[in-house]
């Protein structure tokens, strides 16, 4: 699968509506015994790098961020120390993190409910492929001819595939208009070696959105993947 496609959840950024000022309403409880006593920080990209707005101390199951609200709605990401939790649209609303095994989500703006939609159905897809596998394992100690497994198992990887690479056009072509887009492109190109440009980032650039195209991450991840594809050409 193209690695344009491979959304390992979490990594975030950048701008939408206004909403700077305000303290930020931002509260959650987990139930995981590990996370009692750690410090949580909401990171937003900044500067070409991931920059600390806040932090919170998990506190009998329970956390807060009250720091001040960036200026316009963001996509953030939620760190435990280096590691990368989970993704977070910061919009001025008043927002609740649930952080179980089971469970990671954010509730409270519609931002947050798209979101965190998009994310469950790209789990299912993901869930389905990698139990491929397993099933093959298991098919082969039933006895089924390889090469008619391979087939079966190979028409099926391809059908998740198509699915998953549509979902996730579908949902960068619906959110061209707000933080949602330029920060699932940053959270999909973080896992690029190197910045290239391909037909289906080549597709999202010619939608000509200003809120996507003007986005500093986006302006300089093309920047430098025009410049890696012209060293590569000579």
């Amino acid at each position: 699968m193209n690695p344009f496609w491979m959304l390992m959840i979490p990594l975030l950024v950048l701008a939408a509506t206004g909403c700077g000022g305000n303290k930020m309403d931002v509260t959650g409880t987990t139930t995981i015994p590990g996370l009692e006593g750690k410090t949580l920080y909401l990171k937003v990209f900044a500067d070409g790098d991931l920059q600390a707005i806040d932090s919170a101390r998990i506190q009998h199951g329970k956390f807060a961020f009250k720091g001040t609200e960036p200026d316009s709605a963001v996509m953030a990401n939620l760190f435990l120390g280096d590691e990368s939790v989970m993704p977070i649209v910061l919009d001025g609303s008043a927002l609740t993190i649930r952080l179980d095994e089971a469970e990671r989500k954010v509730t409270g703006s519609e931002l947050n409910d798209t979101l965190f939609a998009f994310i469950a159905r790209k789990t299912a897809l993901d869930v389905q492929l990698a139990e491929l596998p397993r099933r093959e394992s298991r098919m082969i100690l039933d006895g089924m001819d390889h090469d008619e497994i391979v087939r079966l198992l190979s028409q099926e990887a391809a059908i998740l595939n198509e699915q998953e690479e549509a979902l996730v056009m579908q949902f960068m072509k619906d959110n061209m208009h707000n933080c949602l887009a330029p920060g699932v492109f940053m959270i999909l190109t973080s896992n690029f070696p190197y910045p290239v440009l391909n037909p289906q980032i080549e597709e999202l650039l010619t939608l000509g959105s200003p809120q996507f195209v003007n986005n500093a991450y986006v302006k300089e991840y093309v920047r430098m993947a025009k410049e890696n594809m012209e060293k590569l050409s000579e």
